[in-house]
Formats: C-alpha cells, sequence, structure tokens
C-alpha cells in the first residue's frame, strides 16, 4: 500500500480484502464478547425495591410498578433534565430521538421503556411537545427515586463537583455548554446525571436489575456506532459531544 495526498493509505483491491479478512476475525470476537456480557448482564442478582415511589406522569400519580404498563420488564432513562433547567439537555436530547422510534418493537419483547426527570411534569410536558417525541416521560420531583439511584444531586453536591473538577485541570467544555443550552449555570447542571436501569416486576413487586452510567450508554446513542463504520469515524478531536445538538437546531449556527 502506499499513501497518497490523502493522508490515507490507498491499496488495490486484494489488499483491501486481505486487511477486511483480517478485522473481520477481530470483529467476531468482538460480538462474540457482546454476547458473554450480555449473558453476564442477564445473570446479575435482583434487588427488590422496597421503597414506595410515587412518580408524576400524564395520567396522574404511579407507582413504579404501575410504569411497567401490564408489561414484565422496565427499561429507564434518567434524562437530565433538572428542576432549575429551562430545557433537555441536548446529548440527552438525542439518545430520547434514537429510543422514541423503537417502542413498538420493545413493546413486543414484553418491555416498557420510559424516561424520568426531576424537573416538573409540566416542564417535560411542553419539552416533549416541543421534540416531537411519544415516549412516555415522568417526574420525579416528588419522590427520592433519582436521588435513591444516584443520578439527581443536591445544590451542595453539585458545588462539590465543579469543585472537583476545578481542581483537576478546569472545567470540561462540554459541561458549560451544555449548562447554557438548557439554561442553567454549571451548579445546576451538574445536579443531574445521565443513566439507565433496568426493572422486572414479579409476584405483583420490582426488582432493579442493571444501571449504567456515561460511557455505558453509549448503545443508546445509536449515531455513535454508525459513525464508527464512517470513514471518519466520530472525528470528535477534543470536542467531544460539542457538536451535538437538538434536532431542531442544526443548521442554525
Amino acid at each position: 500500500m502506499i499513501e497518497q495526498a490523502t493522508g490515507h493509505r490507498i491499496g488495490t483491491r486484494e489488499e483491501w480484502l486481505a486487511a477486511r479478512e483480517q478485522l473481520l476475525v477481530r470483529e467476531k470476537e468482538h460480538t462474540r464478547l457482546g454476547d458473554e456480557l450480555a449473558r453476564q448482564r442477564r445473570e446479575l442478582p435482583w434487588v427488590p425495591v422496597e421503597k414506595n415511589y410515587r412518580f408524576d406522569t400524564d395520567d396522574g400519580e404511579k407507582s413504579l410498578v404501575e410504569l411497567f404498563d401490564g408489561r414484565s420488564q422496565l427499561l429507564v432513562y434518567h434524562f437530565m433534565f433538572g428542576p432549575s433547567y429551562e430545557a433537555g439537555c441536548p446529548v440527552n436530547s438525542s439518545i430520547a430521538d434514537a429510543v422514541d422510534g423503537v417502542l413498538p418493537h420493545l413493546h413486543a419483547r414484553d418491555v416498557t421503556f420510559l424516561f424520568v426527570s426531576q424537573a416538573p411534569l409540566e416542564k417535560l410536558q411542553a419539552y416533549k411537545r416541543r421534540m416531537g417525541w411519544g415516549f412516555p416521560w415522568v417526574s420525579s420531583a416528588h419522590t427520592d427515586f433519582n436521588f435513591d439511584l444516584g443520578f439527581s444531586h443536591t445544590a451542595e453536591q453539585g458545588r462539590e463537583a465543579v469543585a472537583a473538577m476545578m481542581g483537576s485541570g478546569g472545567l470540561p467544555p462540554i459541561v458549560e455548554h451544555n449548562a447554557r443550552a438548557t439554561g442553567t449555570d454549571v451548579v445546576g447542571y451538574l445536579t443531574e446525571s445521565p443513566g439507565f436501569s433496568s426493572f422486572v416486576r414479579e409476584d405483583g413487586s420490582a426488582y432493579q436489575t442493571y444501571s449504567t452510567t456515561w460511557r455505558g450508554l453509549e448503545f443508546l446513542m445509536s449515531y455513535y456506532p454508525i459513525l464508527d463504520h464512517a470513514p471518519r469515524g466520530r472525528d470528535e478531536g477534543d470536542a467531544w459531544q460539542l457538536w451535538i445538538r437538538r434536532h431542531d437546531e442544526y443548521g442554525s449556527g
């Protein structure tokens, strides 16, 4: 292979096929490892949810068990929309875009998927209308659910997070960017963290089965694995996630 003005190796079809076959071996290993991790994820112990959480929904107040909507499995995305926010986090909004269209397929597998945020229900409903989403979105404003699972924090904890970041090199650009985009300050923005939790219902009781956050959420960001297959990949460099906008804001400058 030779390197030309493109800045990338240029090869023949035969050279490409040979390299592609070598890569395919690794890709298959990756697939098998993913299958094994999924099996281990399913084998985690179930933790009973003993607290009586009450959520504000479009159909009135509901318990956690009622949120299953008659199905046996419940997936919850902890969407960053805190009480001081004026709009949802753009990155979290991109995840909501990706999930909204797959709900019928999840329902066919006995799975309910919904979003939960700490902001009042009225704010969530208004933002949901703006974005054109159809998924269920509930407010945990009057319950400790998001705090107990570690995805909502007090203002004091937000200030501590800011101090820790400032002491270790400064705030990541994405934090200041998203704080502005959500209409709050950095401390207010950091009262929320993104997360995913899964639950199962059996004999009328709910059990937590899994939880993840941050890079563990990339399985919900369908554009990333697509970009990983593009010639230039994610191409973010040091501007990690700064390119992400709400879907109605691209092209607005």
